[in-house]
């Protein structure tokens, strides 16, 4: 447990995998703030994080994950340097 938001984020952002965070909260400023401070691949909003996927996302079958920031190797073009934070909103979904 922590004490606030703060202490929260700065947790997350500690000792976090990188991967998949959310938060449950009816403070829209709240959650906002998660969601711009978290640093992670995905980031929920009153949603289930079992909704981190490939699959869920569009993209097809999961073929593997990188929490990396850069993880390409040898010559790399601008596509290869981009980085993506997954959004997501919810309003108490889970997944079955």
């Amino acid at each position: 447990m922590v004490a606030d938001l703060d202490a929260a984020i700065a947790h997350i952002n500690t000792y976090s995998s990188g991967h998949t965070e959310s938060i449950v909260s009816e403070n829209y400023s709240a959650a906002m703030r998660f969601l711009r401070e978290v640093d992670s691949a995905s980031v929920m909003i009153n949603a289930s994080t079992r909704f981190a996927d490939g699959f869920e996302y569009g993209l097809g079958a999961e073929i593997g994950i990188s929490t990396d920031k850069i993880h390409a190797r040898g010559p790399v073009g601008l596509e290869g340097l981009t980085s993506q934070k997954w959004i997501v909103f919810g309003d108490g979904q889970t997944r079955r």
